[in-house]
């Protein structure tokens, strides 16, 4: 499938456009160490969902220990670079001046490709050379290496501390946790987000796949012929400035995952599942 024009969505404050709707690789190759037993299996399913209509996909060099790096590297092999938008995390060990400037490129090596579309500090770590780090950053973005910097899992405290030692460039996302039935960050980080047009990244937006049985999404969806999961991703990327990176491990996830685009909730049903997930 192509993405509608109405499924792109503008990254922070640039002029780039995204999709609402992604692939997260968490527990692919591994979760904490490598896992190498399902390569094949893991390989075909990414270059599957490329070739159905995936454009953005989010790892980390914590995910199978760079393992997950690698197998996209290996999976975006042969299609259009320019056409793919990748997102990975430096591991919070790694969050010095020397270290994030090496971390970077480790993974640019991993990942088989010569720069990140968007990289993300993964956690904010207390007593960590923050000044530094952003620096560090910012001389990826310099030097061609990063095409954008952002965070994840940062409170809004945090976020305007990061920003704050940034001399030329700001950070264009926040990935967190966020689903209908998780929705803490509303309380702040959202309205922040919006407010500064920092786009948020919803990871776990499925919750391991409890909404996709959920009574109340499965019978809103019977409307719309689209699944309780379906129902559960629409409702998050109605949100501005929301994307999500459901984790898929199967092709039919995949398009399912997918399906979730192309049409909206409407305005009533919003607001009846606000109430219910209150």
């Amino acid at each position: 499938m192509s993405i509608d024009a109405s499924d792109l969505k503008q990254l922070g404050n640039t002029s780039v456009k995204i999709p609402a709707i992604g692939l997260g690789t968490w527990g692919i190759g591994g979760t904490f160490s490598p896992d190498y037993s399902r390569d094949d299996y893991w390989i075909k399913l990414i270059r599957d969902a490329i070739n159905v209509g995936v454009r953005m996909i989010d790892t980390a060099e914590m995910y199978g220990a760079g393992h997950a790096e690698e197998l996209v590297g290996e999976s975006i092999k042969g299609f259009d670079r320019e056409e793919l938008f990748i997102i990975t995390k430096v591991l919070p060990n790694n969050l010095s001046y020397d270290r994030v400037i090496s971390a970077a490129k480790k993974s640019l090596a991993r990942l088989k490709t010569k720069y990140i579309d968007l990289y993300l500090i993964h956690w904010y770590v207390h007593g960590m050379p923050l000044r530094d780090v952003m620096r560090a950053l910012e001389k990826l973005v310099n030097d061609g290496l990063v095409r954008f910097i952002g965070i994840s899992n940062f409170s809004v405290r945090e976020m305007e501390e990061a920003r704050s030692y940034l001399s030329y460039t700001d950070i264009v996302a926040n990935q967190v946790k966020y689903s209908i039935a998780d929705r803490g960050i509303e309380r702040d980080i959202l309205p922040y987000a919006q407010r500064e047009k920092i786009t948020i990244i919803a990871y776990t937006p499925l919750e391991h796949g409890r909404l996709a049985r959920n009574k109340i999404l499965a019978e809103i969806g019977k409307k719309y012929n689209k699944t309780a999961a379906q129902v559960a991703l629409n409702w998050l990327i109605s949100k501005p400035r929301v994307v999500t990176i459901p984790k898929a491990g199967s092709i039919e996830h995949v398009k399912e995952n997918l399906g979730a685009m192309g049409w909206r909730l409407s305005r009533d049903d919003i607001e009846y599942l606000d109430r219910e997930f209150h």
